[in-house]
């Protein structure tokens, strides 16, 4: 930064894109910003210098880029889970707790000799799990 200084540069320099910003939306919002004040954006192991026509091309162009990548990978996610339904799955974990067991916790806890952390502990489970709620 001090060298930058010393020829004139007044901007703000990161050494890659990714660190300034959390999202690609967010990064274009920066950038935004920074030139509606005057300030230059250099990206250091990118190449990109928004002080010149030629850096802010290449950094919306990258910005582009990155954003249909991700459209793309949204899209992807969705047919997949869509193709995963279509077979008959769903997505999630497995339930430990079948009908059967939840009806045998739930006399256990009406029994009264057990408390709910001896019953998950029966069944393999923790104790946030579906288990029997306290009646009343």
């Amino acid at each position: 930064m001090l060298e930058a200084r010393a020829h004139g540069w007044c901007g703000a320099t990161v050494t890659k894109l990714d660190r300034l910003g959390r999202s690609v939306k967010n990064l274009k919002q920066i950038a935004d910003e920074l030139h509606d004040r005057g300030v230059g954006l250099r990206a250091l192991s990118q190449g990109i210098d928004t002080t010149t026509p030629g850096g802010r091309l290449f950094f919306h162009m990258l910005a582009a880029i990155a954003e249909f990548e991700h459209d793309l990978i949204v899209e992807r996610t969705h047919d997949g889970l869509a193709a995963a339904r279509a077979r008959g799955r769903s997505g999630g974990p497995k339930f430990k707790m079948t009908a059967n067991k939840i009806r045998q916790a739930r006399a256990m806890y009406d029994g009264g000799g057990h408390t709910v952390q001896e019953i998950a502990d029966t069944f393999g489970v923790s104790r946030p799990t579906d288990l029997p709620a306290p009646a009343g």
